[in-house]
């Protein structure tokens, strides 16, 4: 990956790293919450259904990739579980979870929490129809809520991170939580499509960037 992404990182933020992206917003305005103060199912609805549609768009059933996933772990912790929920759940082959890798990165999102925290970076290759991609975007979208399906676990403090490589388009998709989406690529043709689509669920600030991008 690094030979096509130079330099890149895998962590939130990819918008900031890669000059050829797309960010995108997700929910259309509608409030986490009703009139009640309830969970406003109308919204992560419409959120699942849009990061769905930017998958499909990205992701081929064909296609080779890499499900990556960064575990936030203390230095001083005893936990060697695998993300369980990302993998086991995430996968419809199950007998891809032999070929599961990990290594162990510095942590770079918060210098305070630096000498504290660690990055336990696992990588699957597989293709996209081995995935459950409607439980893995559910999921990372519902990272600030107390919603099923999620990747909680009550052993680790920090939410997983998860991203979407496509080696055969040679793109990337991540989602940060309900409220967006962030897609980079090697080549901008790859991201035409979306933006030519969905203008819509892009800020002014995004749309302005997409719009210089395709001129």
């Amino acid at each position: 990956m690094q030979k096509t992404f130079p330099g890149l990182q895998l962590r939130p933020s990819l918008y900031f790293q890669w000059e050829t992206r797309l960010h995108f917003e997700l929910g259309e305005d509608i409030y986490q919450f009703d009139q009640n103060g309830r969970l406003n199912r109308l919204r992560f609805e419409t959120v699942y259904t849009q990061a769905n549609t930017i998958f499909n768009e990205i992701f081929s059933r064909e296609d080779d990739m890499v499900l990556v996933t960064n575990v936030y772990k203390l230095k001083d912790s005893k936990d060697k579980n695998r993300p369980f929920k990302v993998y086991k759940r995430g996968l419809k082959n199950k007998e891809l979870l032999y070929h599961l890798t990990v290594k162990n990165l510095p942590y770079l999102l918060d210098e305070e929490e630096e000498d504290e925290m660690y990055i336990a970076q696992y990588h699957l290759k597989c293709r996209t129809r081995d995935l459950n991609s409607d439980y893995l975007i559910q999921a990372a979208c519902n990272e600030d809520f107390p919603l099923k399906p999620n990747f909680r676990s009550s052993k680790r403090r920090n939410y997983p991170d998860v991203f979407f490589v496509n080696l055969t388009r040679n793109a990337l998709f991540f989602i940060y939580d309900d409220r967006g989406c962030e897609v980079i690529a090697a080549n901008r043709e790859t991201l035409r499509p979306l933006y030519e689509k969905h203008q819509e669920w892009m800020d002014e600030h995004s749309l302005e960037d997409a719009r210089k991008l395709f001129i």
